[in-house]
């Protein structure tokens, strides 16, 4: 059975971090170690006031104790980071903790909606840069590929979203930092619900914002390896659920150690992710509290019946 290390926060409430990540790769056939990162009292969207514990100096102690075993695992995935100190703590686990070959994916955890977390700094954005260059697999959304790539956040007309070449283009430049493959999650495809951007925030450009209304959304990555670019769209629902980028890594990880395709493993883990929302949505579920994870989850084990997926582009180098 193939090993896991995952290294992530534990939220109390809401279907977030390890509470998803651990039930998804478990079900998937893979044993699961998880490294936490944090503690917290609930998820950091929808709950005013929550707590939260730093777990630096456990994390050290841990890790030592892995690399004495020693520990020898088939994938490293990181999502929610603590602190800027952990960044090294991921890349130190991975040099002495993953086999050689092994996947080394990268959730480059920061923000959203053109926001950071309220836990994250600007320190965070250059030393999780420095990571990504270390993974094989990352997977940002939106703000945190413009975080990566020091691009403000964008401002595009309502009737087209972000322009496919557009996000060729970033999709490129983010391989060029380092990893063979990249996903980002949640990229417009045309009007888009309003997501105002502070203007305190380190993406607002002249304290401009942008409004809109989609239709629907896009994961759209590029694969390294075969030099070619993939989309699979996503429809729209009115609603905004924490934790279902957590649940996306973890499919696509979980997909990839058991061979899929780049564009199969995000296809498998985009029709999760809306069939999570959709159990939710429907039944009106208060959205701080995430998708309906333990409605939807031993879908995971049915035959995959169907694909979305596209070839949008190849680059000749």
């Amino acid at each position: 059975m193939q090993k896991i290390a995952v290294i992530h926060d534990l939220s109390g409430l809401g279907r977030t971090s390890l509470t998803v990540v651990i039930p998804v790769l478990s079900t998937l056939g893979v044993q699961v170690c998880p490294l936490p990162t944090a503690v917290l009292s609930s998820g950091t969207s929808g709950f005013p006031g929550f707590r939260f514990q730093d777990l630096t100096p456990v994390m050290r102690s841990f890790l030592e104790h892995w690399k004495s075993l020693p520990l020898a695992v088939d994938a490293v995935y990181s999502g929610f980071l603590g602190s800027a100190e952990q960044v090294e703590l991921v890349a130190e686990c991975a040099r002495a903790c993953l086999k050689k070959g092994g996947l080394f994916v990268v959730d480059p955890v920061m923000g959203d909606n053109g926001e950071l977390e309220p836990t994250m700094g600007t320190e965070m954005v250059g030393r999780m840069r420095w990571l990504a260059a270390q993974a094989t697999c990352i997977t940002p959304n939106l703000t945190e590929a413009a975080l990566l790539l020091e691009e403000n956040y964008p401002f595009w007309t309502e009737e087209e979203g972000m322009p496919e070449d557009m996000a060729v283009e970033w999709l490129s430049r983010l391989s060029d930092i380092g990893p063979e493959y990249v996903v980002i999650t949640s990229v417009p495809l045309g009007p888009r619900p309003k997501a105002p951007v502070a203007q305190s925030s380190p993406l607002a450009q002249g304290g401009r914002t942008w409004s809109g209304l989609t239709r629907s959304t896009a994961v759209m990555a590029f694969d390294k390896r075969q030099q070619r670019f993939w989309k699979v769209e996503c429809e729209y629902l009115p609603a905004e659920y924490p934790g279902t980028g957590d649940t996306f890594t973890s499919v696509l990880t979980g997909a990839l150690m058991q061979g899929d395709s780049l564009p199969v493993a995000m296809d498998r883990a985009v029709q999760f992710v809306t069939l999570g929302i959709r159990a939710a949505f429907g039944h009106k579920a208060p959205e701080r509290e995430g998708i309906y994870l333990e409605r939807v989850l031993m879908t995971l084990l049915e035959p995959v019946t169907s694909l979305s997926y596209r070839l949008i582009a190849e680059r000749k180098d």
